[in-house]
């Protein structure tokens, strides 16, 4: 009888270091998610600018280029690290339906949390690559 609430026990220690993880993907998101905001204001502004027919229409065209990039690259962050979020919450769910129900899911679990991991490293490399994007614009020079 003491086995069964130790493995809930052990689960349980398991899942607070988890919810650590989801606390800094939530961060990350919280972060992309300023950036989009800022990208998009920066975008309408730009086409306020042309519809009052504004005489540098040639570049506002190159800049509302450059900002579809960024938001396409934070779009991909975003949903990136929504997914790892996802798979992080069944690997906790896992865990605990695994030692309810005494079911062997240690492999589902595992491959969860890697995917986890491999998708929450895409979801930062599109962030690296719109930071790249906001402090080159686009040209590939650092100012």
């Amino acid at each position: 009888m003491d086995s069964p609430l130790n493995d809930i026990a052990h689960v349980i220690q398991l899942a607070v270091a988890l919810v650590f993880l989801l606390t800094a993907i939530a961060t990350l998101i919280s972060a992309l998610n300023v950036r989009l905001g800022r990208i998009v204001d920066r975008r309408r502004v730009l086409q306020d600018r042309l519809r009052m027919g504004d005489d540098q229409a040639e570049d506002a065209h190159v800049e509302l280029g450059l900002l579809a990039r960024r938001i396409r690259f934070i779009y991909f962050a975003i949903l990136a690290s929504v997914v790892a979020s996802l798979l992080v919450c069944l690997v906790v769910a896992g865990a605990f339906l695994g030692a309810l129900v005494s079911l062997n899911l240690a492999k589902a679990v595992a491959v969860c949390f890697i995917l986890a991991m491999l998708i929450l490293i895409a979801g930062l490399a599109f962030f690296l690559r719109e930071i790249f994007l906001a402090v080159t614009d686009g040209t590939h020079k650092i100012h």
